[in-house]
């Protein structure tokens, strides 16, 4: 046989082999493909787009599907604006959604105010240094500021405090997807009503005399917070202060009643607690 047929037959028949394939494929493709309902392209057109993961899903696209099916609820997507969820409650036939927007905060403020175990040189972040003895933080609720927060969010809406040593979130850009609430490993991030004006800036369930001796403004269950406030918003358990935000009016009384300021205020509640602070201040004169 000629060497020129030695090198065009083979060429041949793997073309023949490939217009087979590709011919049967198609044929195959065509018989055996599953109709997508528009609704779930209608449903990821209304979502966020972030693909942030917070729900759960890889992203918006496996969300919409998991939601279709019935599979997830709607109120796991913080980052979608309310209107696109009332859009998507309307494809879904599921009637009036009502949803309030969120944002995550750290409860927590020890940072460098709060002892440490050891003096964490090793690579890596959080997760990582969680592996040796719980971290480095002497409180096993304490943030230890090697950022697995910070990496997680794909907003940039989360920081490390130059001055506490304690990672911070960026009210006004974060979109409450639930990656950082997720990402860290003492699980000390948490949601909370944008609209609140403070939040409990601790997470130790400890008794009072052992969060004295590993952060200097731990939450100690004195009650002073509880006692003082006129809405009954603030109660104490497990050792540890928390609010009801359906009975908050952000009077800053709490955080002004704080002993060890472990309740931080949070947007307009900055301003109103320095006017309640000036107001009692005056009084005592």
């Amino acid at each position: 046989m000629p060497i020129f047929l030695n090198i065009i037959v083979p060429i041949l028949i793997v073309a023949a082999l490939a217009g087979i394939f590709a011919f049967c494929l198609s044929f195959l493709g065509d018989k055996l493909a599953v109709d997508r309902d528009a609704r779930i392209d209608d449903i990821e057109r209304n979502l966020a787009g972030a693909n942030c993961g917070g729900c759960g899903y890889p992203g918006c696209a496996q969300f919409a599907e998991a939601l279709f099916r019935g599979e997830t609820e709607l109120s796991r997507c913080n980052p979608t604006p309310p209107e696109n969820k009332k859009n998507i409650a309307e494809i879904l036939g599921m009637g009036a959604f009502e949803s309030e927007q969120t944002v995550a905060v750290v409860h927590c403020a020890g940072g460098n105010r709060a002892a440490d175990k050891y003096s964490y040189q090793g690579f890596g972040d959080c997760r990582t240094a969680e592996i040796i003895a719980g971290g480095s933080k002497a409180c096993e609720y304490g943030c230890m500021g090697l950022c697995t927060c910070v990496h997680s969010c794909r907003n940039q809406s989360v920081s490390i405090c130059k001055d506490t040593g304690v990672s911070v979130v960026d009210r006004e850009n974060c979109t409450s997807c639930g990656a950082c609430v997720a990402a860290c490993p003492k699980k000390i991030i948490g949601r909370i009503p944008k609209t609140a004006r403070l939040y409990i800036a601790c997470s130790n369930l400890t008794k009072g005399k052992e969060v004295v001796n590993v952060c200097k403004v731990g939450c100690i269950a004195c009650g002073k917070c509880e006692k003082g406030c006129p809405k009954g918003a603030i109660t104490l358990a497990d050792n540890l202060a928390a609010i009801d935000y359906n009975k908050c009016i952000g009077c800053m009384k709490c955080a002004a009643d704080c002993p060890r300021g472990c309740i931080l205020p949070i947007g307009d509640g900055v301003r109103r607690l320095e006017k309640v602070k000036a107001a009692r201040a005056k009084k005592q004169q």
